[in-house]
């Protein structure tokens, strides 16, 4: 999951371009990063541990109008000077993302013909493959190494003598942009500059030669292709924090906007009829994606089968590629990945559809892997999300998934429900002490233990998620009713529990819970939409009372107050919420 750059231009300053390209891509790896630039002298290349500021002064330095840069999370390898890229061998300097799989015996056979790798890398080997198969043509080098990698990964080439870069995509994406005398390349268009508004993207097999004149596209054969560029609106891509300390804090108070601005774009452009076709028409549905995209699809089951009055499975993909059930022309797949690249979501889904199923895409990227093995795609409009942990884009899965369960029904009442819960989540947002005490509570604690039963637990799951990436506390969630079955074990005065009581039908039972954990000593507080819930616990313990609402839209409420929440448990305990220790935005990789 690291970040790619490359630039080629008339005029120089190319490594101050890539510089900057790496600093608007390092929500995909921060560990360590590099640049290497081709002059007149051949290659020269920086690389640091750290952050990607640490080149700033070399890259300024820096003459050259060709060179390539890389952001790392590191797989293979400590985040190191050494392990940082570009790696070099001979003539070639290379930057990867992805994984080499088979890079075990391609090390063995390179160093049996006298090329030892440095590095503890996976990647390195790219480069010595390159250089023991370079004839003078490094474009045949290129392909020819390429050739003989297994696993997923995105290059970018410099060799020295060759006026220009060469980009390779094999399931890791790589957008190319152009603007004026001036070519750039990168894993994502957040990274290009404002300027370069047409873009293309590579498609799997893909080698580009990138000069300052222009760009000519090949298969792993060599053979010409033709790729068409897209022209993108750029506001969607802002990535600055607008006045806020943290991305995460501008992300989360962006909830509102993205709900309605996925409900309006739903409205204006999603074709209610042909999803209303599939829905009727499935057999099966299987709802996909990691993380807090597979989190968004547990709420979405419960909306599919109040809708549908069916079952619905959510599935997360990292097991479903492995173990995928019998799919046909009667299943359908919906696949969630808020950058659309996800290799996990990608790979399943398309075994699922080379087994007949069909696909609706929901991504906050409508040019992605994702898309092109869709159907059908329903976009989710949160706009740029840079902090790592998800936060807006959560709000719009859950948004898009709400109006895709409705398609068989009255699809513009469904939105305005959204409009009204997106009034909702700016008044919870504006609940600030609530927050506050919530994270005083957490920042002191152990271990946070989330609670719900139905709607409420799959809300916890997500909650549980945020705390523990942002903050490094150990947190989990339950279902309320299992607390017996096992759970009160981990309870003592050292721990907190937070249990949400919004579903009506099983308010009892999780007020019940509330008082299993006190008397087990341990700390507890309640998130609800029940006033009656509050009335009977606010005496005793933290209750934060949010607005009324349909209690099968409450997961949108608990999300906000909860996000809101992990924040500012992250910053009072002084860790970075914009990237976590370990974590990388984009998981292109296994």
């Amino acid at each position: 999951m690291c970040g790619i750059i490359g630039y080629a231009g008339l005029v120089g300053g190319a490594a101050e371009r890539v510089y900057e390209g790496l600093l608007r891509l390092e929500y995909r790896g921060y560990d360590s990063a590099g640049i290497s630039v081709l002059g007149e002298g051949g290659i020269t290349t920086i690389k640091r541990s750290g952050r990607v500021s640490c080149l700033e002064k070399a890259a300024r330095e820096l003459g050259g109008n060709i060179a390539i840069g890389h952001t790392r999370w590191a797989t293979h390898g400590a985040p190191s000077d050494v392990n940082a890229h570009p790696h070099n061998c001979g003539v070639f300097s290379v930057v990867h993302n992805g994984i080499i799989e088979n890079y075990s015996e391609l090390k063995e056979e390179l160093a049996a013909q006298g090329k030892k790798c440095v590095s503890e890398t996976d990647s390195e080997v790219v480069a010595l493959l390159a250089d023991s198969l370079y004839c003078g043509d490094p474009l045949a080098a290129v392909a020819a190494a390429v050739r003989r990698l297994r696993g997923s990964f995105a290059l970018a080439v410099l060799c020295s003598g060759f006026n220009g870069f060469i980009a390779v995509r094999q399931k890791s994406p790589v957008a190319i942009g152009v603007s004026s005398g001036a070519y750039f390349a990168a894993s994502d268009v957040p990274a290009l500059p404002d300027e370069a508004e047409d873009v293309y993207f590579l498609e799997d097999g893909d080698i580009a030669v990138v000069t300052p004149e222009g760009i000519a596209f090949y298969d792993s054969a060599l053979n010409g292709q033709k790729r068409i560029s897209c022209r993108i609106l750029r506001g969607q891509f802002t990535a600055d924090k607008g006045g806020y300390a943290h991305f995460m804090e501008k992300e989360t108070a962006e909830d509102a906007r993205t709900v309605r601005d996925t409900a309006e774009a739903f409205l204006r452009s999603a074709d209610v009829g042909g999803i209303a076709n599939l829905l009727k028409g499935a057999d099966e549905i299987i709802i996909t994606g990691c993380g807090t995209a597979y989190n968004a699809g547990l709420i979405a089951r419960r909306y599919f089968e109040e809708a549908l009055c069916r079952r619905v499975s959510v599935e997360i993909a990292s097991e479903l590629r492995y173990y995928p059930p019998p799919s046909g022309k009667n299943t359908l797949v919906i696949a969630v990945s808020q950058s659309g690249e996800t290799a996990d979501t990608v790979e399943a889904t398309l075994r699922l559809r080379e087994g007949g199923a069909s696909v609706i895409a929901v991504t906050n990227c409508g040019y992605s892997a994702i898309t092109r093995i869709a159907h059908m795609v329903v976009p989710v409009c949160a706009g740029a999300e840079i902090c790592v942990a998800a936060t807006k884009s959560y709000m719009g899965q859950l948004a898009a998934l709400y109006l895709i369960s409705r398609c068989t029904g009255d699809v513009a009442a469904a939105a305005e429900e959204l409009e009204g819960v997106a009034e909702k989540l700016e008044e919870v947002l504006s609940q600030e002490e609530r927050a506050v005490a919530l994270s005083e509570l957490f920042a002191v604690s152990f271990a946070v233990f989330f609670l719900g039963r139905g709607l409420d637990y799959d809300a916890a799951v997500e909650a549980s998620l945020k705390l523990k990436e942002v903050s490094y506390i150990f947190s989990d969630a339950y279902p309320s009713g299992e607390l017996k079955h096992g759970t009160l074990a981990l309870v003592d005065e050292n721990t907190s529990s937070l249990i949400i009581i919004c579903q009506p039908q099983t308010a009892k039972k999780s007020v019940s819970a509330v008082h299993e954990v006190l008397c087990r000593g341990g700390e507890v507080a309640v998130l609800t939409t029940l006033p009656d819930v509050a009335r009977e616990l606010e005496d005793f313990l933290p209750v934060w009372l949010l607005p009324p609402v349909e209690p099968r839209l409450a997961p949108f409420l608990c999300a906000a107050a909860l996000q809101r929440t992990a924040y500012l448990t992250a910053v009072r305990l002084g860790r970075n919420p914009d990237k976590p220790r370990n974590l990388a935005k984009s998981v292109t990789v296994e």
